[in-house]
C-alpha cells in the first residue's frame, strides 16, 4: 500500500468538498464522507474531516506507567503526538505490525492524536438512507461510539465517531473544560 498515494487521495477529498462551498454544507447534511480502515477482520470508518494525515508506522516513545493501548508518543514536525493503538483498545484480536499497519494522525478538539489501525482501505461518501443503526448488543466494542453500519457493496461498515472516542475519560487525552 503507497501511504503517499493513499494521503493524495485523501487530500484530493478534502480539497473537492472545500470547492463546494456553501452548497456542499447544505449537502452535509444528508451525508458524509468516511475514512475506512480495518482493525482485524472488521472495517471502520471515521469522518474524513477528523483526518489530518496517514503516516507509515514508527516505533513512538514509550511512557512509563501508561495504558497499553498508549504506545507511546512520536514528535511530528514539532508537535508531540500520543500514539493511540485502536487495536488494542478496541480489544481486537490483530496487533502485530507489518507494511500495512499505519497511523491516522487526527485533529481531535483541537489535540493532535495518533491512531494505529491494521490498513486503510478508501474514502467513501455514504448517503443518509445507506447508514442504519447500531442494534444493541453485547460486545468488546464500548457501542457508545459506533454511530451506525453501512453496507456498502458486500461490506459491512461500522460507522465510528471517533472523537467520542478519543475524548473518553478513560483516554485521557482530551482535558474537559468545564466552568469554575
Amino acid at each position: 500500500m503507497d501511504m503517499i498515494t493513499e494521503a493524495k487521495q485523501v487530500a484530493k477529498h478534502e480539497a473537492a468538498r472545500a470547492a463546494k462551498g456553501a452548497k456542499g454544507a447544505a449537502a452535509a447534511a444528508t451525508h458524509g464522507e468516511y475514512l475506512t480502515f480495518r482493525l482485524g477482520g472488521e472495517e471502520y470508518g471515521i469522518d474524513i474531516l477528523r483526518v489530518q494525515e496517514i503516516r507509515s508506522y514508527e516505533q513512538p516513545t514509550r511512557i512509563a506507567n501508561s495504558p497499553n493501548f498508549l504506545k507511546g508518543v512520536v514528535n511530528l514536525r514539532g508537535v508531540i503526538v500520543p500514539i493511540i493503538d485502536l487495536r488494542v483498545k478496541l480489544g481486537c484480536n490483530t496487533a502485530d505490525f507489518n507494511a500495512f499497519t499505519v497511523v491516522i494522525v487526527l485533529n481531535i478538539m483541537g489535540r493532535v492524536v495518533g491512531a494505529v489501525v491494521d490498513s486503510v482501505s478508501d474514502v467513501l461518501e455514504l448517503s443518509t438512507d445507506q447508514v442504519k443503526p447500531a442494534p444493541g448488543m453485547n460486545s468488546q466494542v464500548d457501542m457508545s461510539f459506533i454511530t451506525g453500519i453501512a453496507n456498502v457493496g458486500e461490506r459491512m461498515l461500522i460507522l465510528m465517531d471517533i472523537t467520542a472516542l478519543m475524548s473518553a475519560a478513560d483516554m485521557g487525552l482530551i482535558e474537559n473544560v468545564q466552568a469554575a
